[in-house]
């Protein structure tokens, strides 16, 4: 809370009302040598103009930088409204929803959201989100192995080309579950994974397929032509996109001849600011058939004893969520508060204003790569891409990176950390809040 209106006579009167003697009676049970110590090497309080001059002051350490680091986590513009709404106290204080008489409002967005996530990815169904997009997609992997239980092997096909971090996660959450991630290599031309290469696990026991759409380096994949092998095998399809993106590219929901079976993604491009990371949140949708597979907290749409629609969690018990091994998840925390931001984001934008978005971040990546090319710096793959490109910047890409910030322009994500096959490229994004007159600043600062 910004701010608690306790006075000492406050406090002493409640005291005196339950008949303790101080605050540090009421936790007289915990053991002395449980209790925190007191905190070491806080200052004394400073007034409110004081405070607020010092950290404006160490927020100004920051800079305002140039930025052209996506990656994963994208600089969007947000309208003023979207933050302005989802603070409110109604959305900014609420809990999770299992008193529906008392949380229709909560419900009814969440509700509004399913839909919106939903016709998005062309899916049936939707959760109430998840904590980040790399866990969604750990949670899908284990969805799908319930899902697949013809296969035995539990192995799940994954591109090398699928976001590092991603990878990293998904095999923290499953590795210790008899799960075996395989990698599959990128074209080195193209950038994106080469569907002929899946031929090779033709007669093997592959349990499901991970699809990145657009994949870590900003390619678009061949998502037909994938699909249509998991699904001549009879393997589920794991789509991870970019929500912004599906503005223009066809949804997952259409891929092949029907579709992918699960859907994920990260949802902070959807209204939530960078923030130093987080709290960002997750999404997943799924087909009608895989509802009761999927983990996470579902709202619908019902009726009262009198007629009247309400909304409700329904197709879950609360409990399901804490019956240890049994449970459908055990991470599957629902970030409403991001969710709220999202929904009023998307409701603003509407389908025209979220594909303008879409289009302007497709048309300033591009405008980035010509005007670099012109400099004598070449996208280093020849696949179509979204709002990502990978650039060669040549054998001192991390120093050139480095000096580039100097200069106040943040070029983009050096890749020799995850890929040292690529120690010599950077990937930059270009969203729609870049100018003409940004994108000329950034080849000047690298020239």
């Amino acid at each position: 809370m910004p701010f608690i209106p306790h006075t000492d006579d406050d406090i002493r009167e409640m005291l005196q009302r339950i008949g303790a003697g101080s605050i540090e009676d009421l936790f007289e049970e915990i053991p002395a040598d449980l209790r925190a110590p007191p905190l070491a090497g806080i200052p004394e309080g400073l007034p409110e103009m004081e405070i607020t001059r010092l950290m404006q002051e160490r927020a100004a350490r920051d800079g305002a930088p140039l930025n052209f680091i996506g990656a994963g986590a994208y600089e969007h513009h947000i309208p003023a409204a979207v933050w302005q709404i989802a603070t409110r106290g109604e959305f900014y204080s609420a809990y999770t929803p299992y008193q529906a008489e008392a949380s229709q409002g909560t419900l009814q967005l969440i509700y509004e959201y399913q839909t919106m996530i939903t016709r998005l990815t062309g899916m049936e169904v939707s959760n109430a989100s998840l904590y980040d997009g790399a866990s969604a997609l750990a949670e899908a992997v284990l969805m799908a192995v319930r899902i697949n239980r013809r296969s035995k092997s539990s192995r799940i096909l994954v591109p090398g080309a699928l976001h590092p971090v991603y990878r990293s996660v998904v095999r923290s959450i499953v590795g210790n579950q008899g799960i075996e991630l395989v990698e599959l290599p990128w074209d080195d031309r193209l950038g994106s994974l080469d569907p002929a290469r899946l031929q090779a696990f033709d007669g093997e026991d592959v349990t499901a397929l991970v699809i990145a759409q657009p994949n870590f380096f900003g390619v678009l994949e061949d998502v037909d032509a994938l699909t249509r092998w998991a699904e001549a095998r009879g393997l589920p399809v794991i789509a991870v996109v970019n929500p912004v993106s599906l503005a223009l590219l066809k949804p997952p929901g259409e891929w092949g001849d029907r579709g992918a079976d699960i859907v994920v993604g990260e949802g902070q491009p959807l209204g939530a600011p960078l923030s130093s990371g987080g709290p960002y949140f997750g999404f997943m949708t799924t087909r009608r058939e895989h509802i009761r597979q999927m983990p996470g907290r579902i709202v619908g749409r019902t009726e009262d004893a009198d007629g009247r629609p309400g909304f409700v969690l329904t197709l879950q018990a609360r409990e399901q969520h804490i019956r240890r091994s049994k449970a459908t998840s055990n991470i599957c925390t629902n970030q409403g508060l991001v969710v709220t931001a999202a929904t009023i984001h998307m409701a603003l934008l509407g389908d025209a204003g979220l594909t303008r978005v879409a289009e302007a971040c497709w048309h300033n990546t591009h405008q980035l790569a010509a005007r670099l090319s012109a400099a004598g710096v070449q996208p280093r793959f020849a696949g179509d891409h979204f709002h990502e490109m990978v650039f060669d910047f040549g054998s001192d890409a991390v120093g050139r990176v480095a000096r580039m910030s100097g200069a106040g322009v943040l070029a983009g994500y050096p890749l020799g950390s995850d890929y040292p096959e690529l120690a010599n490229c950077v990937l930059a994004c270009a969203t729609e809040t870049k100018t003409p007159q940004d994108l000329d600043r950034y080849v000047a600062a690298l020239s």
